[in-house]
């Protein structure tokens, strides 16, 4: 067993596909899964499945990759320790819904480690694809919410791909609007305060189902809708057009500007916000300082 072989696994995993690997790692595809068969025997464990639709991690597998994975940390540990070796980049991802304090926590890391060279990832994406993301080991963490409407589908999902829930807070849902906007001083803000209102929202893609929306209340009738993708277009639009949306009520000045504030909605409803990762995974050091600066933030 060769560190190589340990890289070669951890990228056949990430990308499902062994000839996208190969191309990811510049080596042919006959050498790739050659090396891999050649661990496998050698380990006497089974790490993948194999198919027409591509590779699947077997339960063994996922318990093997979260040990190389520990392996392949430490060495690069040590080489950037001892042989003050500048070409190997740490890697790091996170997939997360629309939140201030999850990207906060991802510059905290950055700052914390001070690597001369790091190449980490931070995906503020659609709902299904954090779970995705998470289950195919293209991020470490996700961070998404469940609530009384959407918790049972959610969990199914996050069952069948073998990942656990972590909370980390819960919130009552609030109203996101400018501070200019005509209902700013209200302590409070009800559903009929907001129908005359445009209503932005996140754009969840072909699983567009309410189920999947950052938005809790989605299945709300609104006369006035408009779907995004990414944060700073939808606060651009809140501004603009005196629109709202909803969501934990936790809001960074220092990333999105003293102009966006929070308001209470008054509903009976509750966002159940946390981090999702594969239950046999134990976390790296990376994710381990993600995780304690994410609690920091909220």
């Amino acid at each position: 067993m060769t560190l190589q072989q340990l890289r070669y696994v951890i990228k056949a995993a990430e990308t499902g596909n062994m000839t996208q690997a190969a191309e990811q790692l510049f080596i042919s595809q006959p050498s790739l899964t050659n090396s891999i068969k050649s661990l496998e025997k050698e380990m006497n464990v089974t790490i993948f499945n194999r198919s027409n639709k591509g590779l699947t991690v077997s339960n063994d597998g996922a318990l093997f990759l979260s040990y190389a994975r520990q392996v392949l940390e430490q060495a690069e540990l040590l080489e950037s320790k001892f042989l003050d070796n500048k070409e190997r980049k740490p890697h790091f991802s996170v997939s997360c819904q629309h939140y201030s304090f999850a990207v906060e926590a991802f510059v905290d890391v950055i700052h914390e480690f001070n690597a001369y060279s790091y190449d980490f990832t931070l995906r503020e994406t659609q709902t299904h694809e954090i779970i995705t993301d998470v289950s195919r080991r293209i991020s470490e963490i996700g961070v998404l919410y469940m609530s009384s409407k959407n918790k049972e589908v959610i969990s199914k999902m996050l069952e069948q791909y073998d990942l656990t829930f972590e909370e980390l807070f819960t919130a009552r849902p609030h109203v996101f609007i400018t501070s200019a906007h005509p209902l700013a001083s209200r302590s409070k803000i009800s559903l009929k305060d907001l129908e005359d209102y445009p209503y932005l929202s996140f754009e969840q893609g072909e699983y567009n189902s309410f189920y999947f929306s950052e938005e809790i209340l989605s299945t709300l009738d609104r006369r006035k809708n408009i779907k995004v993708r990414d944060r700073a277009t939808l606060f651009n639009l809140l501004i603009g057009l005196n629109g709202y949306t909803v969501s934990s009520g936790v809001i960074s000045q220092k990333l999105n500007g003293e102009n966006i504030i929070a308001r209470p909605l008054e509903v009976d409803e509750y966002m159940q916000i946390g981090t999702i990762k594969l239950k046999a995974q134990p976390l790296s050091t990376y994710g381990q300082a993600y995780m304690s600066a994410i609690k920091n933030h909220i």
